[in-house]
């Protein structure tokens, strides 16, 4: 500690005496000669002698005559006008004016003694490699992103407040996939907004929505030396809920004690040891944890992690005993280690621990499958991704319960002998034979087995759940298929009418028909019906209105957000339409959804070209309602 209290005291004087020198003795020009600036020559007088010269305003007291040479400095390409006053002093370290006393520095981390010592980099990336604002996002128009300056030119104040409204999952799946699509897009920000605040708010909503990993792509199209606090909270968030703990490091490296609380210091420990200091990171954690900067479980778990790096020494035992609660960093790190969870905890914990869970590549397949459910219904799950899961379930030869006898089951779906076994398998799947009782999740995994059915009369009863399926994953033309098969008025008749890109108007008879056998609550699949058709412009305006008044929807009345989401859809503005749809549908279940929020949204996105996600959003809401 003396060695470094001498440290301290020699850099500070080292940094004083270098400074006075360099205002002492300005550097001299490094251009070749030819091209300085010309310097006036010596007037002669009367008596041949040269004239004084005028007295340096920069050096009081300075002798007649005498120069004072500036120099001549070539700026580095790319890094601005800005440019040090010729013969200005270094920068001092943080301790130039007051040196801490020795307490102060015992009580210090090794980060925050690099900082007072000015040893921190304040750029990670040297300014040809920088990269712009003026664009940010990871799907460009051409790979299905949104168009670029879509909000360039809309106020800034109504993308924010969207954007900060998005707390929250969708109550729509289809909802979700066009949300996450619009988020992820390339975009400008809006005028009078920081690029890096928009960054910030769409990968805040990202980690809202569950969708880390593309929360996560987007904070990695920023520079670190770009972030503000709220883009490196957000990113932190993205990181953990990945448990992509060492990715954050370059910001955590880059920003140091920037941050006080526990996550921050756990992860400057960790970000530590893999920068080849485990001294330094032992240290580090051992005194977050004497401390009780952070809880006893959660340090444990970073040693472990930090030993992970190659250069630790010593076994970490992990207990588990006390801990009454997972946090997201607890969760991330257990799983970045391999470290089980208790079941207790699993079993108490929020949906966010399912939506992690399920695309966690490091955690056992029956936790992902158990997890797998509420984020296929969300949209962060993919048809193809959920079957995939159980498809990997069957191959393996151990695995006992139900997610092996569901997977097996799954398999006779699609490779049963004929149709009719095909067909009992699926119901199997589904689990329960009321329609209206099937879990949305049953529907999606069963939508490509749907899919490969021929239309039958014998199928006509399971019709209506079979198109659900289907068009759970926007398999539409196959959908279509049944149009001979289904009845005027059914179930499966209000998924087709929304399958069909055609604007064919719907018979007002085949509405009545499915309203007066509609056994919903408070009928809200008829509502959700002549909402969506409405929308689409299917059925007559004044038949509309009519159902509008005897339902009870008030599909016209106006609010702010129906005016904002109209607006938009006037100026054809899709990124926009897409941002005040997905806050429309902010909610955990269709419960919260009204007929006159899916009446403007379906309008909106067909308006401004999305006919696509208005027709499967609206054919969701009924299959949902």
């Amino acid at each position: 500690m003396r060695r470094l209290v001498a440290l301290v005291g020699g850099a500070a004087t080292l940094a004083l005496a270098s400074g006075l020198a360099v205002a002492q003795s300005a550097p001299e020009s490094l251009l070749p000669p030819g091209f300085d600036e010309p310097k006036p020559g010596p007037t002669a007088t009367a008596t041949g002698a040269p004239a004084p010269g005028p007295r340096s305003s920069g050096q009081p007291g300075a002798p007649v005559g005498e120069a004072t040479s500036i120099p001549v400095i070539q700026p580095i390409p790319g890094a601005g006008s800005k440019r040090e006053a010729p013969g200005a002093a270094p920068e001092l370290p943080a301790f130039a004016g007051k040196l801490p006393s020795l307490d102060e520095i015992e009580k210090m981390s090794t980060d925050e003694l690099d900082e007072l010592l000015g040893l921190k980099p304040k750029v990670d990336i040297p300014p040809g490699a920088r990269r712009s604002l003026e664009q940010v996002g990871v799907l460009a128009p051409s790979e299905g992103g949104l168009p670029t300056f879509s909000l360039a030119n809309q106020p800034a104040s109504l993308v924010r407040a969207a954007l900060t409204g998005a707390k929250g999952p969708v109550v729509s799946r289809w909802g979700h996939v066009l949300l996450r699509r619009a988020l992820a897009s390339r975009l400008a920000s809006p005028d009078g907004m920081d690029p890096a605040d928009f960054a910030a708010l769409r990968i805040a909503a990202l980690n809202a929505m569950g969708e880390f990993t593309a929360a996560r792509a987007i904070a990695q199209d920023v520079d670190t030396a770009e972030w503000n606090p709220a883009l490196t909270n957000a990113a932190l968030d993205a990181y953990i809920g990945t448990a992509d703990l060492v990715g954050a490091c370059p910001a955590v490296r880059l920003q140091g004690s920037g941050r006080e609380d526990a996550n921050w210091r756990l992860l400057q420990g960790i970000c530590n040891a893999f920068s080849g200091e485990a001294a330094r990171a032992k240290a580090d954690l051992n005194r977050v944890r004497s401390r009780g900067q952070a809880a006893s479980i959660d340090a444990l778990l970073a040693q472990r992690y930090a030993g992970a790096a190659g250069q630790g020494r010593g076994a970490v035992t992990i207990e588990w005993d006390g801990v009454d609660e997972l946090t997201p960093m607890r969760f991330a790190l257990a799983n970045a280690v391999g470290e089980p969870v208790p079941d207790g905890l699993l079993e108490s914990a929020t949906p966010y621990y399912s939506r992690v869970s399920a695309v966690a590549p490091m955690l056992a397949l029956p936790q992902r499958i158990a997890a797998s459910d509420l984020a296929a219904r969300e949209g962060i799950l993919s048809s193809a991704a959920l079957i995939d899961l159980y498809s990997m379930a069957y191959a393996e030869e151990d695995l006992e319960g139900p997610a092996a006898t569901l997977a097996g089951r799954l398999r006779q779906a699609y490779v049963g002998a004929d149709a009719a076994a095909r067909m009992d398998a699926i119901r199997d799947v589904w689990g329960e034979r009321d329609a209206g009782k099937i879990g949305y999740a049953r529907l999606i995994l069963t939508a490509y087995a749907a899919a490969r059915l021929e239309p039958n009369e014998d199928f006509a009863d399971d019709a209506g759940p079979l198109l659900a399926a289907m068009l759970s994953a926007g398999l539409e033309r196959d959908a279509l298929r049944w149009a001979d098969v289904v009845p005027q008025g059914s179930a499966g008749w209000a998924q087709l009418v929304f399958a069909a890109p055609s604007r064919n108007a719907v018979s007002s008879g085949a509405v009545d028909d499915f309203v007066s056998d509609d056994d919903s609550a408070g009928k809200r699949r008829s509502q959700f019906l002549i909402a969506g058709l409405a929308g689409l412009g299917r059925i007559d305006g004044g038949d509309a209105k009519s159902y509008s008044a005897d339902l009870k929807m008030r599909l016209n009345s106006a609010t702010p957000w129906t005016r904002a989401i109209d607006g938009a859809a006037a100026v054809d503005n899709q990124a926009l339409v897409a941002l005040l749809a997905g806050l429309g549908m902010q909610g955990e279940g269709w419960d919260r959804m009204t007929a006159r929020h899916l009446y403007h949204i379906v309008s909106a996105l067909n308006r401004v070209g999305l006919s696509a996600e208005a027709r499967m959003i609206a054919a969701e809401a009924v299959a949902r309602a």
